[in-house]
């Protein structure tokens, strides 16, 4: 179910990324497509039309999430926006801890996981009406050009040969796929394997039936929570510290949170077999580590391209990100894991160490990640700089065109006056 909704985000995200003039019907789709995904699950138990509804939900999020950060991009510009984009991110993390702790509570009093996707509706509804009420359309490029934004319209093709030859977006985009593999499989096996930590160490009994002890996920939760808003914050304010310092810092910053958070998650793999709390300490500092990126990563994208090609850029990332990242992340570890299980005695034991060892892949994407950032950081400023000079240059001609107008118009009038 997790993968169909990344493989449906992947094939709607660019039918959504048209440049020519971004409107909030996007986001209202996602709203829209979450409310729908849930409400009809409450009345059918079939797992094809689970699937299918969890599919639209991936088409709503494809149109959110590739517009929602181009509308900030058009609305602010250097510092401001930094702070908006960090705003804007931060509820990423917390949105999943909170997740993991609504989903938990509702199934553990409810005895059903369903009940915990029909929660959805509720906040689908809240999101649609602020949707309408207060989200605003802006032309594009409006903060870099005063308010009368920039029309030229281009192809999509176009679009995706110029993102290509931008060599700062395209290490960025594999330096956020590298992290999407390693928060998918965070997001999707953390409490599992610390469930299974802790039935190997005689602290709890394991399951045989639903629903299970829901503890992990309750923590797990509180931990993505305070890590998402802690990491956002850092990661914006060593970001505007270093930025007028070093004009590259932007992506050292993103290879030195997937460089660090490599060791930390190597060792709550393996410390989790002898200490709980060692662990979760472990999980804390990786997360933190990697949610310092999210503000920083949107913000990289907003500065070296273009404003209207910005949404193709966001589509062309997410989709590439979901693909390789998280759609397949928790399916391949699984996979590893029944390999090596099945290899071994059925224990629970084994069901712990085959988990244990496939998570070991997760610390060398992380490192691929960390020198997919440094490279980048080798190119950054002089790609910002271009994307800086085309904006100014079509501000500098639009200007030209208008001064030319109101020259003619003041040479008529004059003529007519005589």
């Amino acid at each position: 179910v997790c993968v169909c909704v990344c493989v449906c985000v992947c094939v709607c995200v660019p039918l959504v990324a048209g440049d020519s003039g971004h409107s909030v019907t996007g986001s209202l789709r996602h709203s829209l497509s979450s409310v729908r995904g849930s409400v009809e699950l409450c009345f059918l138990q079939y797992f094809w039309f689970l699937v299918l509804m969890r599919g639209m939900v991936g088409i709503g999020e494809a149109s959110y999430s590739t517009i929602a950060p181009t509308i900030i991009g058009d609305l602010f510009t250097g510092t401001r926006r930094s702070i908006m984009i960090s705003a804007f991110y931060i509820f990423i993390p917390v949105g999943s801890g909170l997740g993991y702790i609504t989903g938990a509570s509702v199934a553990t009093l409810t005895g059903d996981w369903r009940w915990a996707l029909r929660i959805t509706p509720i906040l689908g509804l809240v999101g649609l009406v602020l949707f309408i009420c207060f989200c605003p359309n802006p032309p594009r490029g409006a903060a870099e050009t005063h308010g009368h934004g920039m029309s030229a319209h281009t192809s999509y093709l176009d679009d995706v040969k110029y993102l290509l030859r931008n060599k700062s977006f395209v290490g960025s985009t594999l330096g956020v796929t590298a992290m999407a593999f390693v928060l998918g499989a965070l997001a999707f096996w953390t409490p599992t394997f610390l469930f299974r930590a802790q039935v190997i160490q005689g602290l709890k009994s394991p399951c045989t039936a639903e629903p299970c002890n829901s503890t992990d996920s309750y923590i797990f939760g509180a931990v993505t929570v305070v890590t998402g808003i802690l990491g956002v914050c850092i990661g914006a304010g060593l970001s505007r510290f270093f930025r007028n310092r070093v004009p590259y810092a932007d992506p050292v910053i993103c290879a030195v949170g997937m460089l660090g958070s490599a060791p930390c998650l190597f060792a709550t793999i393996f410390v989790a077999s002898s200490s709980i709390p060692a662990t979760y300490v472990f999980i804390f500092l990786t997360e933190i580590l990697l949610s310092m990126n999210w503000p920083i990563l949107a913000d990289i994208l907003l500065y070296v391209v273009i404003p209207t090609r910005r949404a193709t850029a966001e589509a062309l990332q997410i989709t590439v990100g979901h693909l390789l990242g998280d759609a397949g992340s928790p399916y391949l570890l699984g996979v590893i894991s029944d390999s090596i299980q099945k290899s071994q005695p059925e224990s629970h034991e084994w069901s712990f160490l085959s988990l244990k060892y496939s998570f070991l892949l997760c610390p060398f994407v992380d490192l691929l990640g960390g020198v997919f950032f440094l490279l980048t950081a080798c190119y950054i400023t002089a790609d910002k700089e271009a994307a800086l000079q085309l904006v100014q240059g079509t501000w500098t001609t639009m200007w030209t065109k208008v001064c030319g107008h109101v020259s003619v118009l003041t040479g008529v009038w004059d003529t007519k006056q005589q």
